[in-house]
């Protein structure tokens, strides 16, 4: 699986999973959509803070339904919702260090 420069400007420039992302340079003002003022750290800090929020909430519904105080349909939901933000977060990793592997591979 590689990335090519065009899926890396789309995430990087676009941002992913609605997390906002800008170029470097304080370019945000100058042509970059608007509400992307952040960067590449900050997208992967929001989505590892998503994912962990949301693994939270899956085993505090587990917990509840365990204890007989919740319903079995949060408990589904709130799984399948962390399983999501957890297959991203692995989605991203992958492509990042596929990236790094084709740039480490780049002749100078």
């Amino acid at each position: 699986m590689s990335i090519s420069a065009f899926d890396a400007a789309t995430a990087y420039g676009g941002g992913l999973a609605g997390v906002p992302v800008s170029r470097p340079g304080g370019l945000a003002g100058k042509g970059a959509p608007d509400g992307a003022d952040g960067n590449f750290g900050d997208m992967v800090t929001g989505l590892v803070a998503d994912t962990s929020t949301k693994l939270h909430a899956a085993e505090q519904a587990s917990i509840r339904q365990v204890a007989g105080k919740g319903d079995l349909i949060d408990v589904v939901t709130a799984i399948g919702a962390a399983e999501t933000a957890l297959d991203t977060v692995v989605a991203v990793r992958d492509r990042v260090v596929s990236a790094y592997g084709e740039i480490m591979r780049m002749q100078i």
